[in-house]
């Protein structure tokens, strides 16, 4: 037979179980938002970019040196915050693939210039269809208006003040 301070415990539970979470101080953090957008818009970019097999990173090279031909290897790991190291087994790998080439610097000689091949300009075309359409999708909630203004929210976090 349950006793008295049990059955007040069963009946706390349960009327915590029949509240709404209080999420009040999680909502009211920017990187709990960013990250819980985050965690709804990246399984559909995995699956998408997979059909590419790209990975986020990939996708980020690709779409950088389609804008941007014949930067060099410095200026792109600091675009995509990624230490030297690691940008060329990343690039290494590209380029097995047949999608950059590497070209030695005609300005200095010590390093290099990065271009996408006619396939990786075909593949950067494509990954970056795939990923439009993603964002409208994830983003259908908001007007264009406010979809440009959590943009523009967002690079003002990561980004250095433009004075």
């Amino acid at each position: 037979m349950p006793t008295k301070k049990h059955e007040k415990f069963i009946e706390a539970v349960q009327e915590a179980a029949d509240q709404p979470l209080n999420q009040e101080m999680l909502l009211s953090l920017v990187g709990y938002n960013c990250r819980r957008a985050y965690l709804a818009i990246m399984p559909l970019f995995h699956e998408r970019m997979g059909e590419l097999e790209l990975r986020t990173v990939d996708f980020s090279v690709l779409s950088l040196l389609h804008a941007n031909p014949n930067i060099t290897q410095k200026r792109l790991s600091q675009a995509i915050n990624v230490s030297p190291p690691n940008l060329a087994i990343l690039l290494d790998r590209l380029e097995a693939r047949g999608l950059l080439l590497r070209q030695r610097n005609p300005l200095d000689k010590r390093s290099q210039t990065l271009v996408l091949t006619p396939e990786g300009a075909r593949m950067a075309v494509q990954a970056e269809e795939k990923v439009s359409t993603l964002e409208s999708e994830a983003t259908a909630a908001l007007s264009d208006a406010e979809r440009a203004q959590l943009l523009k929210l967002l690079q003002k976090v990561f980004q250095p003040a433009r004075g």
